[in-house]
């Protein structure tokens, strides 16, 4: 006798998207590149980077959760500017493995994926590798 089939396996897969933060961005993708405590939004504990994605259009999110509520927050990270496309190609011509702009405290090496250089901490695309 057949079992009575779960409709578990066919349910649409939960999204890994959180809420936009959008006050005081500026403060928090700061916090984030220093590696320092990203206070949430509600007031109460702190934002734990969860995962990062980039995106096609050179820009990157970093998913949040919230040590507190558990709510999930995504944080835009805007593309790179010239200067720092420019700073990256410079340690290139002098042999050195390039490393993010953004990051000072660890720095953090550029990954090669395809044919980008992609900081694997906030997503941003910076060029080619060589």
């Amino acid at each position: 006798m057949n079992a009575p089939r779960n409709r578990w396996h066919m349910q649409e897969p939960v999204t890994s998207e959180g809420l936009a933060l959008t006050s005081n961005v500026r403060a928090l993708r700061d916090a984030y590149y220093a590696n320092a405590r990203v206070p949430s939004p509600n007031g109460d504990g702190f934002l734990e980077a969860i995962g990062v994605r980039s995106n096609d259009n050179g820009t990157g999110t970093v998913l949040f959760e919230c040590s507190v509520s558990s709510l999930r927050y995504e944080l835009g990270i805007p593309r790179a500017t010239t200067e720092e496309r420019q700073a990256v190609r410079e340690q290139q011509g002098s042999g050195v493995d390039p490393t993010c702009p953004r990051h000072d405290d660890p720095p953090r090496r550029l990954q090669r994926t395809g044919t980008a250089l992609i900081c694997a901490a906030c997503g941003v695309r910076y060029g080619t590798p060589t």
